[in-house]
């Protein structure tokens, strides 16, 4: 069953099992920190794929903590402050990053050293801290953004070639790409259809098995490799049929692309027809739309946000 790097081979076994025993095993330290923090802290949040946000918001229990305000203020954001980077990190750690791995992988593969995690954590924006509107806790809120850790995890400095055509046909010059994969989708290697997963490397492929696009073709300076919206932004009532958002990043002349099915260990990497892969690669100016990071995949509005909180197990 299922897929690998190898288009033309099936799940494997150990694979899966390693996936499943890794995620447990972040699972339980996100429950670890609930049990440990649980009478004082809580964290509770969003992974918004749409906005490419991680949005968390850290409770503090003032009576538990023994925090009485005014005077309290500031010992309560010192313990909220202290104790978000260890309540957010399994969090991270369990990102999908591609389809076969999550952030903890890296770590576990020395690819990104955990303390890179953990400034990540410290270096996220937010707000002073406020009360709850029963006023029993004290909260604050923390936005990391995903762009930072996209950043973080490209370490080429020139990115690599589309793949060349030795017969290029004329094409139409577009202004950005929109693959449309919002409903449930064939998976290659499988008698099965699936919804995709969000990551922060998805690569595309032809119907031919072919990469049109992976992550070593990304510009170093690229904000994201790219961007998940709801088919709500694509049907909207303007000239371009795009919301403000969507017509910022792909432009008002974009190529539509059906996605014809889905690959991967786990179901992020989108299909495309053979024809539309050839509109893109077959000019050096749509090629530059891959490169530069204007591609918006559209996705089921279930999948953009994923909520999460450490009373989780």
């Amino acid at each position: 069953m299922g897929t690998s790097e190898n288009p033309n081979g099936g799940f494997k076994a150990v694979q899966e099992y390693y996936m499943i025993f890794r995620w447990r095993m972040v699972s339980a330290l996100f429950f670890f920190a609930g049990a440990v923090f649980g009478q004082q802290l809580n964290i509770s949040g969003t992974m918004a794929w749409d906005t490419m946000e991680i949005r968390t918001v850290v409770s503090l229990d003032m009576a538990s903590a023994n925090v009485r305000l005014p005077a309290g203020r500031t010992q309560g954001e010192s313990i909220i402050n202290s104790e978000y980077v260890q309540l957010i990190r399994p969090c991270l750690l369990g990102m999908r990053i591609d389809s076969s791995s999550v952030l903890d992988d890296l770590v576990q593969s020395g690819e990104l050293p955990l303390g890179d995690v953990d400034e990540l954590c410290r270096n996220a924006a937010s707000i002073p801290p406020y009360l709850s509107q029963d006023t029993l806790k004290m909260q604050k809120s923390f936005t990391i953004s995903m762009k930072d850790i996209s950043s973080a995890l490209l370490r080429h400095n020139t990115p690599a070639e589309t793949r060349r055509v030795l017969n290029a046909k004329p094409v139409q010059a577009y202004t950005g790409i929109i693959i449309i994969a919002s409903s449930p989708l064939p998976v290659h290697g499988m008698k099965s259809s699936a919804s995709i997963e969000p990551c922060l490397f998805p690569k595309i492929w032809d119907t031919d098995m072919n990469i049109v696009f992976d992550r070593n073709m990304l510009d170093s300076g690229a904000a994201t490799m790219v961007n998940y919206a709801s088919k709500t932004g694509i049907f909207t009532d303007t000239p371009s049929g795009l919301s403000p958002e969507l017509l910022q990043l792909a432009g008002d002349r974009p190529l539509r692309i059906i996605a014809r099915g889905l690959f991967g260990d786990t179901p992020t990497d989108p299909i495309i027809d053979s024809e539309d892969a050839l509109e893109i690669i077959s000019s050096a100016e749509n090629s530059r739309l891959l490169r530069e990071g204007r591609v918006i995949i559209i996705i089921d509005d279930s999948a953009l946000k994923v909520q999460f909180n450490n009373q989780e197990n």
